[in-house]
């Protein structure tokens, strides 16, 4: 069955070159297939790279990352940072040729905050007044903090100074949605035939575990310098499928390597191989059956110390990650210097296994009496890191079974309250700010796997938003994550850095913390 997709998407792709005197065509690599085209229930970086070609926000991102205007030509800030008024560009429009209003973002976000809609990511937007609340169920969604003063002017009110709201409108949350077409199919407005964007690039066609084909939206407002006719994005979950696809000229771009295959990349493709800095952690969350040891902090510390990262950072991901020991990476804006780390990362390994040892005597837990599960989406790096895992945690006589689960379903199974033992997640920044980490545990946070509740925590971070002395935040921060890390409901593991394969006929590709790279700044040589 594998075989037939490879065969159709390389006989689509053999087909498009051959029009390469007739259209510009773009062969994109993507980590997985999304769950879903509704941007309102996205989730991962796979899908917010295709959300960031089909749609454009109030703001976007420029090539080197940046935020920049977007459907917005310029705003205002009232002076308590409060009041945002957006004004529109006169040429934004819809793939079908209807104006881009405020209307549309204000029905967008309405929608974006309604219980039914399910949004992952609705918190994203909670600092507009009233958003949370109406998220809950607790108030109607005509409350919402937005107002349409006009077609071309929208109003956006926060319940307290937010210093990186407009970079949040860079997310897919911000992104705006045709109403008309939600209204009239529902949830298939998804459907290609039916999918009305705004963004450079509008939806051809979408074949599951084969292709998804985008087109140039003439419509779009800065359409003439769009150098692209066409977008394939393929979605490979074996690395080193889309490293062959690369290397026989087929892929022009692959968003992640085989790690394993480092030093072949390092002498045969240097000039391609892009290794950059990336505002990221790799961590494992840890879950249990009630009853579980699990559930008992001193267990969940015994693991973590006994983890090599120094190891896995370097003959697993052959450094192209870093050795982690915080949930929030070093780096970021507006936060404490050097972070907040666990206390053992320049201890000897030997000693923290003796460590650890005790701490299992302690809570009671047996050499030879604790079997866990360690569930991992299909990738070989993922792959050989719970294999490591594994195997450091026989050290203190803890049993690692593997347990791989396939891409598209393995994050809404996690994001859903599925029963697991360990399992692996990473987070990538959605902006430069420590609350971009810390929130993912607030206890009535869908991106919370553990289910951990910790009242003391929800109060850190709840206190966190409404101060507005950066210092003073940074520090309460500090704080919900040390609480974070002294029971750890998640084990850091690793910082990120963005791997990616580029082919030289592609300009324009600039590597930024971010990593974005919308393809309107891309073209082909």
């Amino acid at each position: 069955m594998k075989l037939s997709h490879l065969l159709s998407a390389s006989c689509v792709l053999a087909l498009t070159a051959g029009m390469a005197s007739a259209q510009v065509v773009l062969n994109r690599g993507n980590d997985t297939d999304p769950s879903t085209l509704d941007h309102h229930r996205t989730s991962t970086v796979s899908e917010s790279r295709l959300m960031n070609d089909l749609y454009e926000g109030l703001v976007t991102k420029a090539a080197d990352g940046s935020t920049i205007p977007g459907v917005a030509e310029s705003w205002d800030i009232s002076e308590d940072g409060l009041v945002y008024t957006f004004h529109f560009r006169d040429d934004a429009k819809w793939s079908n040729g209807d104006a881009v209003t405020a209307e549309d973002f204000l029905y967008a976000y309405r929608r974006l905050m309604d219980p039914a809609t399910a949004a992952p990511y609705a918190n994203m937007l909670f600092p507009i007044v009233n958003a949370e609340a109406i998220a809950s169920g607790e108030a109607e969604a005509d409350t919402l903090g937005v107002r349409a003063i006009d077609a071309t002017t929208l109003e956006i009110t926060l319940s307290s100074a937010t210093p990186y709201f407009l970079e949040l409108l860079t997310h897919q949350t911000g992104l705006p949605i045709h109403a008309a077409s939600v209204e009239e199919f529902g949830d298939s407005f998804t459907q290609a035939g039916r999918m009305v964007t705004n963004g450079a690039f509008q939806l051809v066609s979408f074949t599951p575990n084969d292709m998804i084909v985008m087109s140039k939206n003439t419509n779009f407002h800065d359409a003439e310098n769009v150098a692209i006719d066409q977008i394939n994005y393929i979605p490979f979950e074996d690395r080193a499928a889309c490293l062959r696809r690369f290397e026989a000229g087929e892929i022009q771009i692959c968003t992640d390597v085989p790690t394993e295959q480092m030093d072949y990349l390092e002498a045969n493709l240097a000039e391609e191989l892009h290794v950059v800095p990336y505002l990221g952690t790799y961590y494992l969350p840890i879950k249990g059956e009630e009853g579980s040891p699990l559930r008992d902090p001193r267990v969940r510390q015994a693991i973590s110390l006994v983890i090599d990262r120094d190891f896995i950072a370097t003959e697993v991901w052959r450094d192209t990650m870093l050795p982690g020991y915080s949930l929030v990476p070093p780096g970021i804006v507006n936060y404490v210097d050097g972070g907040v780390m666990l206390p053992y990362a320049d201890e000897d390994l030997l000693d923290r296994e003796d460590a650890a040892k005790a701490l299992l005597e302690e809570a009671g837990v047996a050499p030879g009496t604790l079997t866990v599960k360690l569930r991992f989406n299909t990738s070989e790096n993922h792959r050989n890191t719970m294999a490591a895992v594994a195997d450091m945690l026989s050290n203190i006589g803890i049993t690692g079974e593997l347990d791989e689960v396939e891409g598209a379903s393995y994050f809404s199974y996690l994001q859903q309250g599925g029963m697991y033992d360990i399992a692996r997640a990473g987070w990538i920044g959605d902006y430069n700010d420590p609350q971009n980490f810390l929130f993912l545990f607030q206890s009535d946070v869908q991106f919370n796997y553990p289910r951990w509740v910790n009242a003391d925590y929800d109060a850190a971070i709840d206190a966190a938003a409404t101060e507005t002395d950066l210092a003073a935040r940074a520090e309460i921060l500090a704080q919900a994550e040390t609480i974070l890390l002294d029971e750890l409901p998640i084990i850091p593991i690793l910082w990120y850095s963005s791997r990616a394969l580029v082919s030289p006929s592609i300009s324009g590709y600039e590597d930024n913390l971010m990593d974005d790279h919308l393809s309107r700044w891309l073209s082909v040589n």
